[in-house]
């Protein structure tokens, strides 16, 4: 059974998951949350969440290739598991039952 992700990791993951296989880092996966979310999250807050992803075998990390504007250094890149697609899949059905348990009148409040 899976744990349960916080609201920053699900974001994160369907950040991730929504990114191109070699865009998925750290800061396009922060500005990615902020295109999701409407607003910003910490760069720490990106990195503990794809750092407990990574120890429940959501995300895989792998290094690209050394880029050149970062002096020679590579970026981690991480690829969404089938663990962490099933993850998503779980969250989203969860989510949606909860939603349809809901009723709102039109108008305004319940009576």
């Amino acid at each position: 059974m899976l744990e349960p992700l916080n609201r920053v990791e699900l974001l994160t993951l369907v950040a991730a998951h929504r990114l191109a296989d070699d865009e998925a880092y750290g800061v396009t996966i922060q500005r990615e949350i902020a295109s999701l979310n409407g607003r910003e999250i910490s760069m720490g807050a990106v990195y503990a969440a794809l750092e407990r992803l990574e120890r429940l075998g959501l995300v895989r990390p792998r290094l690209s290739e050394p880029r050149s504007e970062r002096g020679g250094r590579a970026r981690r890149i991480f690829t969404v598991t089938a663990a962490g697609l099933e993850g998503i899949r779980l969250a989203r059905a969860e989510a949606m039952r909860l939603w349809s348990a809901v009723s709102i009148p039109k108008g305004g409040r319940r009576s």
